[in-house]
């Protein structure tokens, strides 16, 4: 007989050898690899140069000047600024909006535009006043943000407008100190003249104090997908180990169930009505936490439960049909088309007029963007449809006709081919020691 000192020896000799098949290491090895190398790109490729992605980020240009023009001028200052700040743009990075106020305030209220700038009706005439006794105030040009797009987005088009609005600034006062020195005004009046606007910032269309800075639609948003996603994950291994075709181990507890004669279409559409039984829970769940506990700024309640609710389960039948077609590696392929290829083309975060191209490309159909839009327009823009809600709804729709079609496309041809899942059976017993 071996001793029990022998046996762990020689068990842990096996071990080493079969550790040693080069075979063994390939697969893993070769996985794991490619999947740091790509999330790596694609997380970081999306996030490094916002500014120098820019592309035709959309910003409100809105001249209320009335004038009338300065005297020698065939415009009001308005209208050159309006023409300098668009000159002065960087071909294709900004897309000014020339709008009328009731278009802006619509435009806000929709999630049109990142922000606008904003010239007064009287720009023109209290500009004339800076060189007269009349002048007691300085004229100002207005920066209005729009914080429900995001944090960084409404940062960044805050930023290329003050820019800009100095700028304009500064031309205005070069033009004006020009006229000065040839009237011999006072070094104190040239001063004043050389740069004679002040830039206001204020929000354009307020959101909620506990709206995290407007990325409380992108949490809530990936909160749906991750529950989606690891929900789908969770039934699906359920599942297999409930009709005995995977074991089921916990720790050091392990049981293995007999195995359960059943097609896998019969599996697929087991596992997609357990999910769409379950998301009602962790829909009512996940809402009762962020909005009940945490207290989290929500408006149109029902509605929100109603589009994450359809939001969620859109994720977890893409899952199951992944799943149900690629086999064990379908988490890994239902991993990228949901989360690693989903999080960076959301434009939730960074906006897509900031990301290169192929982010752009991404979010035509990845569902981040789309459901990230939809929990926006409820939760920031009064529930508009044309602030993305639409767009949300359609994509889910498309989402839950395409996870259909798929999954049920496949099993139905595995079965036909008659490619059914291995039957489990039991281990060999244990040769007894000598």
């Amino acid at each position: 007989m071996t001793s029990p000192g022998s046996g762990e020896q020689q068990a842990l000799v096996r071990s080493f050898a079969v550790a040693r098949h080069g075979r063994l290491w390939l697969v893993p090895t070769v996985l794991y690899a490619l999947v740091a190398l790509l999330l790596t790109l694609l997380y970081m490729g999306g996030i490094l140069d916002p500014q120098g992605n820019l592309h035709r980020l959309p910003i409100a240009l809105v001249d209320s000047d009335q004038g009338p023009p300065l005297p020698g001028q065939q415009q009001t200052l308005g209208a050159q600024v309006s023409r300098s700040v668009i000159a002065a743009t960087p071909a294709g990075t900004v897309q000014w909006r020339r709008l009328s106020q009731a278009q802006l305030q619509d435009q806000l209220a929709s999630g049109k535009v990142y922000g606008a700038l904003v010239v007064p009706a009287d720009f023109t005439r209290s500009v004339a006043a800076l060189a007269t006794p009349r002048g007691t105030a300085r004229p100002a040009l207005t920066v209005l943000t729009n914080p429900g797009l995001g944090s960084l987005g409404s940062s960044l088009a805050a930023q290329i407008t003050q820019r800009a609005a100095h700028q304009a600034s500064l031309t205005i006062g070069r033009q004006l100190t020009r006229q000065a020195t040839a009237q011999r005004a006072d070094a104190t009046t040239r001063t004043l003249l050389g740069d004679p606007v002040t830039v206001t910032t204020r929000v354009g269309h307020p959101i909620g104090k506990h709206s995290g800075l407007g990325l409380s639609a992108f949490y809530f948003t990936l909160l749906l997908v991750l529950t989606g996603f690891i929900g789908a994950n969770i039934i699906h291994s359920g599942v297999d180990a409930g009709l005995g075709y995977t074991d089921n181990e916990i720790g050091p507890w392990h049981t293995r169930r007999p195995t359960v004669p059943i097609s896998r279409t019969q599996t697929l559409l087991l596992k997609m009505l357990m999910s769409a039984a379950i998301t009602v829970l962790t829909t009512s769940l996940l809402m009762i936490a962020a909005i009940g506990i945490l207290g989290m700024d929500a408006t149109h309640l029902p509605l929100l439960w109603v589009f994450s609710y359809c939001a969620s389960l859109a994720v977890g039948l893409g899952v199951q049909a992944i799943n149900a077609a690629f086999g064990g590696i379908g988490q890994v392929v239902s991993m990228f088309v949901f989360i690693a290829l989903a999080l960076p083309s959301s434009g939730a975060t960074i906006p897509l007029h900031a990301v290169p191209g192929f982010y752009r490309f991404l979010a035509l159909f990845e569902p981040m963007r789309q459901l990230s839009d939809g929990v926006r327009a409820i939760l920031y823009f009064d529930a508009r449809a044309d602030a993305g809600l639409t767009r949300g709804w359609v994509m889910i729709a498309v989402g839950v006709a395409l996870a259909l079609l798929f999954g049920f496309l496949m099993t139905l041809y595995y079965d036909r081919k008659g490619l059914h899942r291995l039957i489990a059976r039991a281990p060999a017993p244990p040769a007894e020691a000598s």
